[in-house]
Parts: structure tokens; C-alpha cells; sequence
């Protein structure tokens, strides 16, 4: 996980201006709220990517937040559909960053992408991910 540009640049509007900044995550967390007795409760899968996702500065926005310690920013994510910005309520990014003020830098201490699904879908893509896991372990061992 990496962040390219300046992050604290990105303001509360989407602006197509930020496209050269880009954060680049290596896990992705998806989440769905499923029934436990009385009450919903949250339930949630991380996968490990190969390549990383880059999501670029022109589909987020900011959100505002008074709780949100320094460091901390939430985004919203927008998906890009042709040449069209649609907010997608579903999809979050979580930034922490500490600033060293000796080199005048921003690091990135953790990136946390969630993306919420329905009970189908979860179920889908985690047997999907699992299967595709047990594959790429089997394929260095050999049969006796």
C-alpha cells in the first residue's frame, strides 16, 4: 500500500483535477450484514490481491468529520462510468497518515477499502476466492 500526490489535497466535491494522485492498496475488505438471532450483524472477508488496486484522487471525495483524529480521512468512492462520476454508497476507503515534518512527507501507516455487498454476492465471492486459493496452493506439490 502506497499513496502517489498529495492525499490532503482531496477536498469535500469530487474534482477530476486529482488524477495524479493515486493510492495503490493490497488487501480488499468486503462486508454484509447477515441476521444472528435477534439482531444484524456485520461479517466481513479480506482478500489478499496479487496486483494492487490503484484508485486515483478524481474518484474520491472527502468526508467531512469531526471525530476523526488527525491523520485519519474517509473517502467516498466514485465509480468512473464512461466519461460520468457516480457515487457508489457501498465502497469506503480509510487512510492513516503520519506526517514527518523533518523530510516534509505524508506516510501511509494503514489503508482499509471496504466494499459492501449482499448475502448472495458475499457468499459468491468467498467460495470464488477460496477456490481460486486452494489452486494456487495445490499447483507446487507433487502426487506420490
Amino acid at each position: 500500500m502506497r499513496v502517489t500526490g498529495n492525499i490532503r489535497q482531496i477536498k469535500n466535491s469530487r474534482d477530476s483535477r486529482n488524477k495524479d494522485i493515486a493510492v495503490h492498496l493490497n488487501t480488499v475488505e468486503y462486508i454484509t450484514h447477515k441476521k444472528d438471532g435477534k439482531y444484524y450483524q456485520a461479517f466481513d472477508f479480506v482478500e489478499e490481491l496479487d496486483t494492487p488496486l490503484v484508485i486515483t484522487g478524481d474518484c474520491l471525495a472527502l468526508i467531512p468529520s469531526k471525530q476523526a483524529e488527525e491523520g485519519e480521512y474517509a473517502f467516498h468512492v466514485f465509480d468512473k462510468v464512461g466519461e460520468e462520476y457516480q457515487l457508489n454508497e457501498n465502497k469506503a476507503l480509510l487512510l492513516t497518515l503520519d506526517y514527518d515534518y523533518d523530510a516534509n512527507v505524508a506516510i501511509l501507516t494503514s489503508a482499509t477499502y471496504t466494499i459492501t455487498v449482499s448475502n448472495e454476492d458475499f457468499k459468491e465471492i468467498k467460495s470464488e476466492r477460496n477456490k481460486a486459493r486452494k489452486q494456487k496452493q495445490g499447483k507446487g506439490r507433487k502426487n506420490r
